[in-house]
């Protein structure tokens, strides 16, 4: 009789990267980690706050994602914020080279999770920085709805 785990589902988004840009288009791209790393992202503990993609060479990688560090760890730890390689098929990276030669445009990181086999994935997102006015306007759209949410609308 096979014996079948029970994964937590890992869901871990950056709100604020909505706030600051508009999406063009997204992708999933999978993360080389080490083991103490897969840990601390089961107990979610990441932040991707700050965090940006970057070209070095042809491969893509994440910067300023922080992963704490493993509490049961030893001098195995991992670096909490140390670069990772970004895994995505060579169409896609290309594709991404290609698009990011407009001015204005970056990769950002929108979502972290795990999938049911419990591989950690990252959604992310080729985007353009909202000019001031547009932050204004997805405030109001977003306090228009909470208000419809809540059956007070009142203008």
């Amino acid at each position: 009789m096979a014996s079948t785990t029970i994964v937590k589902q890992v869901d871990i988004r950056n709100r604020r990267a909505s706030f600051e840009y508009a999406f063009l288009e997204t992708y999933t791209a999978g993360l080389v980690l080490t083991g103490t790393e897969i840990k601390s992202i089961r107990q979610g503990k990441v932040n991707l706050q700050d965090a940006y993609c970057l070209f070095l060479g042809d491969e893509l990688y994440i910067r300023q994602m922080s992963i704490s560090t493993y509490t049961e760890g030893t001098y195995n730890n991992h670096e909490p914020l140390r670069d990772r390689k970004l895994l995505m098929t060579k169409r896609e990276l290309r594709k991404l080279t290609e698009n990011l030669k407009d001015q204005g445009l970056t990769i950002v990181p929108v979502r972290l999770y795990t999938n049911p086999r419990g591989f950690a994935k990252l959604d992310i997102a080729l985007a353009k920085g909202k000019k001031l006015y547009d932050k204004r306007e997805s405030i109001k759209e977003r306090d228009t709805a909470r208000n419809l949410q809540r059956g007070n609308y009142d203008d």
